[in-house]
């Protein structure tokens, strides 16, 4: 067989070609882990540069060329899809929850998420998203493994490919003998026979894998720096005694980053946190009354009036007090100050601070009505299994019809059973035929116009009434924003606001201005507190107590971040004597609650209430 020229020695065109192989997976996994950044950040930039993908993309370069490399590609793909899948769900529980994911208790949000998705765009649409989202996921995936199989030095066309080449031209296959029907059987042993090959396909394979181990020197100093930091430092110390890595990786602290070893770390708390979290609560449902029903004159100093708890969605404290919602807010308040007054009520306001923040609105109306601080769901799910009163329980114990209004509830919602109402209002009671606004199901006035048309007036039950109504129309995506309607007793079923049912911007359009949604969300407020005032001047009278407030702050994206987890609370009542115990407790008259002072947790309220409006004197720790 005639010599070939290219055999003699690799070229170095040839030689570097792997090169741009592993610094474009270099690029992409880079990519990959920092993304969940910059969807927090809000935008690209800050951290630059992940370790951990000079790490993967390292290992994979010098890795010995073979079929097999498929199997740590495949697998490391998948792994930086894990981390993009987790990594996303831990910045929009940031964004929009103002926390870390919790992968222990938040996968049943999943369901949540699809249900808000579906309500804001539509089934067909969400469909659509979702397929999307998991065809762009298929192909990251496929795009990873591929890009580090490229990424691993090999003979991929070599001195041994060029002269195969050559054999499939007409000189037959290199290495092949003669079997005894003079068929060729290929015997490609020649790599352990022919040194100036062996030689060759090393040469091909030098740059790539010093390149590999260059990034992996790049990255195992972050990593050592990282594993020597001190595991726990007291609190108060940090700044004193800065971690060997925080030390090491000042030079580069800006642009540098450990996402994946971050991530891990805080999950592996969180799972560390929730194993102890049964035995906490335990601990703090024992320090609390299981029961008032047995305290004598138990809420007697009510009088037998109407208790009307009225939970605002996303009504923050910000909503009052932040320079961009007080313009359109406090007017509002102002108002609603003037027509209580006109109306010959009374009105005192204050603060309490909220479990939660953007969402997840059920921590605060259990938090509320349970008197234990329910911050997460295994906390809510612990109470509910207890068997443990709420003050569902005790206004029954004090003679009370006990009811929900939830317009929001469109499925099976076995947890409000378990507070033992005597009635659920969910979506499909209710009986409203006007349109649907987006994630909203019924707008606030009618749900107002639902509780005194159809549970105050109609009732055969001669009881006075205990009622907690769930008001949605302040709820995300803040469009459209409906007039309250003069008529009020002309609202029928609904019908009245289908002019309404494809008015204002769509969601898709409107966030993609956030100035625009956080001036939506303040006209929402308004929107909200105007169809209350609405309630209150016409059907507010001697015999109602009215507690209306926040369930909790909107998310950073409206409140900033580090926002107060305040939200006001207004109490409305004919009779001046109502509001004197929420005078004592540090409430303010009027519509607006303190500017600056603090507010309790709303886990304090139904212990106080109990105590302030029974019969007897507060109750002492001898009592518990």
């Amino acid at each position: 067989m005639a010599s070939n020229p290219s055999r003699s020695h690799p070229t170095p065109t040839r030689a570097l070609r792997g090169v741009p192989w592993i610094l474009g997976g270099l690029f992409l996994f880079n990519v990959v882990l920092l993304t969940p950044g910059w969807v927090v950040a809000g935008e690209l930039g800050g951290r630059w540069l992940a370790f951990e993908a000079l790490i993967v993309v390292g290992l994979m370069a010098v890795l010995p060329a073979g079929r097999w490399r498929w199997i740590p590609a495949g697998g490391l793909a998948l792994a930086a899809l894990a981390f993009l899948v987790v990594g996303l769900g831990d910045a929009a529980a940031r964004l929009s929850l103002d926390r870390s994911l919790n992968l222990y208790l938040d996968v049943h949000l999943i369901g949540a998420v699809w249900n808000l998705l579906v309500g804001n765009v539509g089934l067909v649409p969400a469909l659509l998203l979702t397929g999307v989202a998991g065809g762009t996921a298929l192909l990251v995936t496929l795009a990873l493994a591929w890009i580090l199989v490229r990424a691993t030095p090999g003979p991929r066309r070599t001195v041994l490919e060029t002269e195969e080449t050559e054999a499939a031209a007409g000189s037959g296959p290199p290495g092949a003998v003669e079997n005894s029907t003079g068929a060729g059987v290929l015997l490609d042993v020649r790599p352990w026979i022919d040194v100036r090959a062996w030689i060759d396909v090393r040469a091909l394979a030098l740059p790539g894998r010093l390149l590999g181990v260059t990034l992996l020197l790049a990255a195992i100093f972050p990593l050592v720096a990282f594993a020597g930091s001190p595991g726990s430092i007291p609190p108060g110390e940090e700044a004193a005694r800065p971690s060997l890595m925080t030390r090491a990786l000042a030079p580069v602290e800006g642009w540098t980053g450990l996402p994946v070893v971050q991530l891990t770390r805080e999950q592996v708390h969180q799972f560390g946190r929730m194993m102890g979290e049964r035995e906490r609560f335990a601990t703090e449902m024992a320090a609390v009354p299981a029961s008032y029903r047995d305290r004598p004159g138990l809420l007697a100093r009510v009088g037998g009036r109407d208790v009307l708890v009225a939970f605002i969605e996303s009504y923050g404290i910000s909503a009052v007090y932040d320079d961009r919602y007080e313009p359109i807010v406090a007017p509002r308040l102002q108002d609603l100050e003037a027509r209580v007054e006109a109306s010959g009520l009374h009105m005192a306001s204050g603060r309490l601070r909220a479990p939660s923040q953007g969402g997840q609105s059920w921590f605060g109306h259990g938090t509320l009505l349970g008197g234990l601080w329910l911050d997460n769901q295994l906390r809510y799910d612990l109470l509910l299994a207890s068997g443990r009163d709420t003050m569902v329980d005790d206004f029954r114990a004090a003679g009370y019809r006990t009811v929900t209004l939830m317009p929001a509830i469109t499925l099976a919602w076995p947890e409000g059973e378990r507070f033992g109402f005597d009635r659920i209002y969910a979506h499909r009671d209710i009986g409203y035929a006007g349109p649907p606004l987006n994630w909203v199901t019924m707008p606030d006035q009618f749900t107002w116009w639902y509780l005194e048309r159809s549970i105050r007036r109609e009732a055969p039950d001669p009881r006075p009434l205990f009622a907690v109504i769930g008001l949605i129309s302040s709820h995300a995506p803040w469009t459209p924003i409906l007039p309250v309607l003069d008529d009020w007793e002309g609202l029928g079923d609904g019908e009245v606001f289908d002019p309404w049912e494809n008015a204002g911007e769509l969601p898709a359009e409107l966030w993609r201005d956030s100035d625009r949604v956080r001036e939506h969300f303040a006209l929402s407020v308004d929107y909200a507190l105007h169809a209350m005032a609405g309630y209150v001047e016409r059907y507010v009278d001697e015999g109602t107590l009215l507690i209306a407030l926040g369930d909790h702050q909107p998310a950073p994206l409206i409140t900033g971040e580090g926002a107060s987890r305040d939200v006001p609370i207004h109490v409305i009542a004919g009779d001046p004597a109502l509001l004197d115990p929420f005078l004592d407790w540090g409430f303010i008259p009027g519509a607006f609650p303190a500017r600056e002072e603090e507010g309790v947790g709303m886990d304090e309220f139904r212990r106080w209430f109990v105590e302030a409006f029974s019969s007897e004197g507060p109750i002492r720790d001898s009592d518990r």
